[in-house]
């Protein structure tokens, strides 16, 4: 396969077959995020996309799974993406899973009809960047997003019966904002339950504005007792059946299973690093690029 510009795919879609719908992001303003910077937004012409299900096809004999990349797919039209539905449908009839990227904003975008329908058309679940539930980061980071419009995009796919997995961002208030990040984010986490939750500590990518703002002093990165006491404040006060996907290379401690049956053992792991870390209070969080 000849794929355009950096790819990415969630750590859990490992296992996945990618294929190119869109080319990079249709938001592409996150102050942190340099992912798609290589390339403008686009929605690939349906016949080159047809083309590589086809040749994906002779390369694999059984697929069980499909993850649709660049960035926000679920921009797409809605008849698009029925059609490419329809095509992996009939070249993939044994595939269980198809899932994609779709900001909180794309679901907004569409009517629940709409998603309903792409549902029905074997979507089977999405990925969706929060970030942060604190308004002023949300705005800091150029999300374009606000917190009823996070609310309402979930609101949306639940309605729709779409599984989605929402990730956000360990220390994404940097270390004056850090109490107010996590607070902000667990309470609208606690409203919007989505079916799985994916926790990740900061990493500075190289060449965004957060890197710039870190190197002018504008943006003081977080200890890592801090990024430790938010995930155990996360922890301490989520209150919904969730899954888990805390073992983010960059996390200080990997935590991955069902909440809330794993939460007393995963809180006594971050109690228990929080503890060794006590004397080391000022140490900043080191942590790698994507």
């Amino acid at each position: 396969m000849n794929y355009q510009g950096k790819v990415y795919r969630p750590w859990a879609e490992a296992k996945s077959i990618l294929i190119q719908i869109t080319l990079g992001c249709s938001a592409n303003t996150c102050t942190f995020c340099s992912m798609f910077d290589d390339k403008r937004f686009k929605v690939r012409e349906l016949e080159d996309v047809f083309n590589d299900i086809e040749r994906l096809r002779h390369y694999y004999s059984h697929v069980d799974s499909i993850f649709l990349i660049d960035g926000n797919v679920m921009a797409a039209r809605t008849d698009y993406l029925l059609k490419v539905f329809d095509k992996l449908r009939s070249t993939f009839p044994e595939c269980s899973k198809v899932s994609m990227y779709s900001g909180l904003n794309d679901f907004r975008r569409k009517s629940v009809a709409e998603l309903k329908e792409l549902k029905d058309a074997g979507l089977t679940m999405t990925y969706s960047g929060l970030e942060s539930g604190d308004r002023q980061v949300l705005n800091k980071i150029k999300k374009n997003m606000s917190p009823e419009q996070a609310i309402k995009g979930m609101q949306m796919a639940k309605e729709a019966g779409i599984q989605t997995l929402l990730s956000f961002i360990f220390g994404l208030g940097g270390k004056e904002r850090s109490h107010e990040h996590i607070a902000a984010t667990t309470d609208l986490l606690n409203q919007m339950q989505p079916d799985e939750i994916a926790p990740m500590a900061l990493a500075i990518q190289p060449g965004t504005v957060l890197e710039q703002e870190v190197k002018r002093g504008e943006f003081i990165m977080p200890t890592e007792l801090q990024i430790l006491q938010e995930e155990q404040y996360l922890l301490n006060h989520l209150d919904f059946n969730t899954f888990y996907w805390g073992d983010h290379g960059n996390n200080i401690v990997s935590l991955k299973g069902a909440l809330p049956d794993c939460q007393a053992g995963f809180l006594a792991k971050v109690n228990s690093a929080i503890d060794v870390r006590s004397q080391a209070e000022d140490r900043v969080i080191q942590t790698f690029s994507w």
